[in-house]
């Protein structure tokens, strides 16, 4: 299936070597396509790793062993398939994940609990042992490649290779982070969401990078949504190499800690962006902003709900100013609200406040601002100090025509 690329893209940056993390990519096969589809990222021995993990019920046994394994700490190395989700797979599905664990592990030396594997694509088909094990001695044989190329190959739906990079300085020491995405459907984060991987040169220890990494998802991938589905597959996880020499960061007291937390937490939502420019048949990226709740994390539920609304996301396709559709939303979302106190904006400019339409309300330059690519919708509830943003784009044909044909 042929899809054009959003035109909310970014281009991807360039990205630094990180010492200690060698990525490489192979074709195992997984869909008739003429492209690589499994990526192998070999780490070095010490490299300590933290995640985040789907609550979906229905989750893949790569997501359960992955959750298994993540309390020892450490990773030698990180597979992940593209083109078969392996979830809803029985015994059959658990059996090739754990052949992949066992492959690389003997390759490496090391105990398969410090093999991560992840997989995404469709439902219901067990991963092929065969393909997966010839996919992974291709990719273990592989040369060396760029993070664009592992990032293109972790991809589904994707329109484009989605990365980012950023630096801090810990204590004296210049520490890099690099992150790769894959996500575009199914994207409603309860964490984790969609596929996401970071690597740092940083030395970090695996409960502190634990600690920052559920702190930085949670006011960053699970504020953003797409269509509110939460997927079977869903992973965020954290590779800290220690090739930069810093000393060893274990709580917020050590030197740097604070700087390694914000870069942590500002390339999660680059990353978090970026898979909402990418949402499937997205054409605006639309960024909530909720003020006046009762607590931070009443203002975020009341965004989702406005940003899960298939009325409001299709006013916004439609650019039209309906700010009676976030009204709704807002009183749909089971949190505390009051009519005779709810105020609704678009770019900043107040449509209605304190539970009535602005006498002077000039529509004009709203409909100028929902003619843009970016977005704003400002709520305030006029209760108490609570406040988030949440983002996601709007909802247009072209979700239907991705989803419509997604397995042919």
């Amino acid at each position: 299936m042929d899809i054009a690329t959003s035109p909310l893209a970014r281009p991807f940056p360039a990205m630094p070597a990180i010492a200690g993390a060698t990525p490489r990519i192979a074709r195992a096969g997984y869909k008739d396509w003429g492209r690589c589809d499994l990526t192998y990222v070999a780490l070095d021995e010490g490299t300590a790793v933290a995640g985040v993990f789907t609550r979906n019920i229905c989750c893949s046994s790569e997501v359960e062993l992955g959750r298994d394994n993540i309390g020892q700490g450490l990773a030698r190395a990180l597979v992940v398939n593209a083109g078969n989700s392996n979830a809803f797979t029985g015994y059959r599905g658990r059996e090739a994940v754990e052949q992949i664990m066992d492959q690389v592990a003997g390759h490496l030396g090391c105990p398969r609990e410090q093999v991560f594997v992840s997989s995404t694509g469709v439902i219901g088909v067990p991963l092929p042992k065969d393909k997966a094990k010839a996919g992974v001695e291709a990719a273990l044989q592989a040369r060396p490649c760029s993070w664009e190329d592992a990032t293109h190959t972790i991809g589904t739906t994707d329109t484009f290779a989605k990365g980012a990079t950023v630096q801090a300085m810990v204590g004296d020491t210049l520490v890099t982070l690099n992150a790769i995405i894959k996500g575009s459907g199914m994207i409603a984060p309860d964490m984790a969401t969609m596929l996401g991987y970071i690597f740092t040169d940083a030395a970090v220890e695996p409960a502190f990078l634990q600690q920052i990494l559920s702190a930085a998802a949670d006011t960053s991938f699970n504020c953003i949504t797409v269509d509110s589905d939460t997927s079977t597959s869903d992973t965020i996880l954290a590779f800290a190499t220690g090739k930069a020499g810093n000393a060893p960061l274990a709580s917020f007291d050590d030197a740097g800690a604070d700087a390694f937390a914000a870069a942590l937490h500002d390339i999660c939502l680059q990353l978090a962006h970026l898979v909402v420019r990418d949402g499937e048949g997205a054409q605006k990226f639309i960024a909530i902003a909720v003020t006046g709740a009762v607590s931070d994390a009443s203002a975020r539920k009341v965004g989702l709900a406005i940003a899960n609304s298939p009325l409001v996301k299709t006013a916004i396709a439609g650019q039209d100013a309906n700010w009676g559709r976030v009204v709704m939303a807002v009183g749909k979302a089971g949190e505390p609200a009051d009519r005779d106190r709810l105020s609704i904006g678009f770019g900043g400019i107040w449509a209605a406040r304190e539970g009535l339409p602005l006498a002077d309300y000039d529509e004009t330059p709203v409909a100028e601002h929902l003619k843009g690519q970016d977005i704003s919708i400002e709520v305030d509830l006029g209760l108490g100090q609570g406040s988030a943003t949440v983002w996601t784009c709007d909802l247009t044909h072209g979700y239907i025509d991705i989803n419509a044909d997604y397995r042919s």
